[in-house]
Order: structure tokens, then sequence, then C-alpha cells
């Protein structure tokens, strides 16, 4: 199962100078409960932008376009079906980011996992929106952050229809 893990915003912007657009604890609690013990998908850009490399407990393979180039720490993947490929039967396979990547595997994924922030910030880079033909919400929470900012989102998990 190849499933898409995301915080998107009201106008689907992901992030902004190769950040996050939010922290939401509670949100990446959720996301390490859902990764553990399972593989993650990441571009280079992504890989770079975390604060510790690897992400414990979970396989990391980070995609490269740059031919025989290797990235420390991590499983290195020249194309998509090569990140694939390594990932075997790994079970749930998670697709962590960014924007191209997020791109080029829509077309692949079971699943999305979506945090939709129901606010907007300024964001250079967007998830595509999933089409409605394709994509159905098979379940969906509220919840407001605890801090000042009382930040509303909902967890969306959606999946692609059969057939």
């Amino acid at each position: 199962m190849i499933s898409i893990i995301v915080a998107v915003s009201d106008d689907w912007g992901i992030g902004s100078k190769n950040e996050l657009l939010w922290h939401i604890p509670e949100d990446m609690k959720r996301f390490r409960k859902l990764t553990m013990g399972n593989t993650v998908i990441m571009g280079k850009k992504t890989w770079e932008s975390l604060p510790k490399r690897p992400l414990a407990g979970r396989r990391n393979i980070v995609l490269t376009d740059i031919p025989g180039e290797v990235v420390n720490g991590s499983d290195t993947a020249y194309s998509i079906e090569d990140a694939i490929g390594k990932s075997g039967n790994d079970g749930e396979v998670f697709i962590i980011g960014g924007g191209t990547i997020y791109r080029q595997f829509m077309e692949v994924a079971d699943r999305l996992y979506i945090t939709h922030v129901h606010r907007n910030a300024p964001a250079d880079v967007y998830f595509p929106v999933p089409d409605p033909g394709r994509w159905e919400i098979v379940e969906s929470n509220d919840f407001v952050t605890d801090d000042e900012n009382r930040l509303p989102y909902s967890y969306v998990i959606y999946e692609r229809k059969k057939g």
C-alpha cells in the first residue's frame, strides 16, 4: 500500500522556503505514529529539511535525480519505480514530500492522509488537489490546536476509488 501523508492549507499550500507552514504538535505525533515501523519515501530537499536524519524507526528512502548520487543515512533511489522497488514488501509505504514527489506519486498512491489546516499561509509549494472522480473521503475528524492561536484543522483520509 502506498500512502501519501501531508498537511495542507485551505488553498493546498504545503511549504515555504523548504519549511512547513505550521508546527502542530498533535499532527507531528500523528505523523510519527502512522509512519513508525514503515518505509518513508521523500525527495532530497525534504531529507535536507529534517532536523534529525534519518527518521528513527523507519526505513528512509530518498529520491534524487542526480545519477549515482548517494544520500548517506538513507537508501537512495533514482526514480519512482526504483523507490517502490526498494520498499519491497514493506507493508504501508509513506510518501512524505516534497511537492514534486507528491505529484509524481499521486498516480500510484492508494491512500492520502491529509491534515487540512483551515487557514491560508504564504506558500511556494502546493499539493495537487485530489480529483473527486478518483478519490473518496473515508474518514474525517475535526480538531483545534491547544495553543493560543486556536488553529482549526481536520484529519481526512482519502482512498482511491475502485474501478
